[in-house]
């Protein structure tokens, strides 16, 4: 393939219109990626890490309570620095993914950092095979100890599916392999060039034309996204192929019960509760997405709907770009309007340079906000094009941000929270911005524009995230009998596509590849319903707001200040709220489709 630049989204939009977009200051992290510093902090982890094996392990079950204390702080300092590190890598390399100088240095320093740390895989191991009683003997003992009980609850998990000591530094080992098909993934993706109207765009800017008014401008840009994923579809297959396998094989081994226990675990959810929050979802189907979008298809003055008008705006929407001083102007006044104390978080990710916004050439799709390591700050990115669609990401990634920012008082083994609990302040930042918004809507028209638009936001995280699980369970079913073709993994696609969206679609060909751009599948497998769990989650929250608004920030900022040091059930109960209950997931659903029955109303 001839190689072209990739035109920045912004060059035909006019980057003008956006305003001064604000780029990162990684130097809070490293001022250069040959600044000395880097050097003395791998050196001084590789002796952390032989000093730390050398003087525990073997003894950890003879450790008293103030020994095992110490322990467990030189643990976590070894944590911080390797994070530190890897951050400062990850992030400039997601700056520009293309950058062969950026991924070797990612690599280099990933290989590194693993060696210095197979040393330390005992410890897990170890702590293990102690005996519950002499664990909580030791916490009767100490309180700064005890503090860290939730890390080895979280740990002790995985005894059942442990392995050997030798096999497990042997997997630890062969990680970098995996991680390294995920580059392949990256760099792939980053590397797509598909031409509309004679302009060549990188992926972000393509998809972005999903949301055009002109539907002539949407059904290319489908097109064009199926021709260029079908042309590269033997990768995206064997990327899942492999991936599913990986995984297949480490589950087999531990004797994983499904391929989605790991994922619970890690999230510290029971599978049960996952399985309620997913029937849930799927029986309201017809309630939700199946008739919103007969609604949108009367909007749209259709008799079908295809797949390229799924995110259409809708006909009385002004197209409209909204430069980034206002896109800034309306999270950080419903931030302040929740709490002053949210938007003094918040306040610093823009004037630091802890947001990374423009979209560039070889910069990584999507937007995310990374913690770090707790004794530096978040860092979000968003590829920001102007969209109303992307005012609610930056309200979205900025309740990651404080959320994260609030959780680091816990110290790096604490702070990090299972991520069905860390879309919690993401998804209350958007609620919070959606109702500021529609608060201040003058006429019925902006209000069902408003309205219209959260509601398709919700059966984005909702609807779609779970028919993204169950497209991920049911490929890594299959993946068990043997390779999947490419034609096998469509064909599961298509499967879940029509169950969500309904009868209202056509599916054009080449929709049926449109999984092979998901990074989720092979970043974090069965990640995704962590959306929806985070949705219905705030749903409830919020209703719980609205009822009874004295005192809840205190609680808000409580829950998000406790990181992972809790269990869901111990968060959610001073909101009078408990997930493992299956009517909690309906209160959630019941706002979705409070919205529907408005817009309905509105028809009449």
């Amino acid at each position: 393939m001839t190689v072209r630049p990739v035109f920045d989204a912004n060059a035909t939009n006019g980057s003008k219109d956006l305003g001064n977009l604000p780029e990162w200051d990684l130097t809070d992290l490293y001022s250069a990626p040959d600044a000395p510093e880097i050097k003395r902090d791998l050196d001084w982890l590789e002796q952390a890490c032989a000093s730390f094996a050398a003087d525990y392990e073997g003894k950890l079950a003879t450790l008293d309570a103030a020994g095992f204390l110490d322990c467990v702080l030189r643990n976590e300092k070894i944590d911080t620095t390797a994070g530190r590190l890897m951050s400062y890598a990850g992030l400039r390399y997601y700056q520009l993914t293309t950058d062969a100088e950026r991924a070797k240095f990612l690599s280099d320093l990933q290989e590194k950092v693993v060696n210095y740390s197979t040393p330390l895989v005992f410890f897990t191991l170890e702590l293990n095979r102690l005996d519950d009683g002499h664990l909580d003997t030791l916490f009767a003992e100490n309180d700064d100890l005890a503090r860290y009980k939730p890390v080895f609850d979280r740990i002790r998990s995985m005894k059942p599916f442990q392995l050997s000591d030798e096999l497990e530094k042997f997997l630890h080992d062969l990680g970098v392999v995996g991680d390294a098909w995920e580059r392949l993934f990256d760099e792939t993706i980053a590397s797509l060039e598909f031409e509309i109207e004679g302009d060549a765009l990188n992926i972000e800017s393509t998809l972005n034309l999903l949301t055009e008014q002109d539907r002539s401008k949407r059904e290319a840009a489908s097109r064009e996204l199926a021709r260029v994923f079908s042309e590269n579809i033997k990768i995206f297959a064997r990327v899942h192929n492999t991936q599913a396998k990986e995984k297949e094989i480490l589950d087999r081994w531990r004797g994983m019960p499904t391929p989605q226990t790991g994922r619970h675990l890690s999230n510290h959810v029971e599978p049960e509760v996952v399985e309620a929050l997913r029937n849930a979802v799927v029986a309201a189907y017809p309630r939700l997405s199946h008739r919103y979008y007969e609604l949108k298809r009367k909007w749209l003055g259709l008799d079908v709907m295809q797949v390229w008008d799924r995110n259409a705006p809708l006909p009385m929407e002004e197209t409209r770009t909204v430069g980034w001083d206002d896109a800034r102007d309306t999270v950080m006044n419903a931030y302040a309007g929740f709490d002053p104390r949210m938007a003094e978080i918040a306040q610093p990710f823009f004037d630091k340079g802890w947001i990374d916004a423009g979209v560039n050439p070889g910069k990584a799709p999507g937007a995310f906000a990374h913690p770090t390591v707790t004794d530096v700050h978040p860092y979000v990115m968003l590829n920001y094009l102007g969209k109303p669609r992307d005012v609610m990401t930056l309200a979205h990634e900025l309740g990651h941000g404080v959320h994260q920012v609030l959780a680091a008082g816990q110290g790096e083994m604490l702070s990090s929270t299972p991520l069905t609990l860390a879309e919690t302040a993401s998804v209350f930042g958007e609620m919070l911005t959606f109702r500021r918004m529609l608060d201040n809507a003058k006429t019925d028209q902006e209000r069902k524009i408003l309205l219209a638009g959260k509601v398709e936001d919700m059966i984005n995280t909702v609807v779609r995230q779970i028919a993204f699980y169950d497209f991920e369970c049911k490929l890594h079913e299959a993946r068990r009998s043997g390779e999947l073709t490419p034609d096998d993994i469509n064909a599961l696609w298509m499967s879940v596509q029509a169950e969500s969206l309904g009868e209202g679609f056509e599916f054009m060909e080449g929709y049926e590849t449109f999984w092979a751009y998901i990074p989720h599948f092979v970043h974090s497998p069965f990640y995704v319903y962590a959306y929806a769990f985070g949705d219905g989650l705030v749903n409830a929250l919020y209703a719980v707001y609205e009822e009874n608004p004295d005192g809840f920030q205190e609680k808000y900022f409580d829950m998000l200040k406790a990181g992972g040091s809790k269990h869901h059930k111990e968060l959610l109960e001073p909101f009078g709220l408990d997930a493992s209950d299956p009517a909690f997931w309906d209160k959630g659903l019941s706002m979705i489709e409070g919205f529907i029955d408005e817009l309905e109303a509105m028809e009449g």
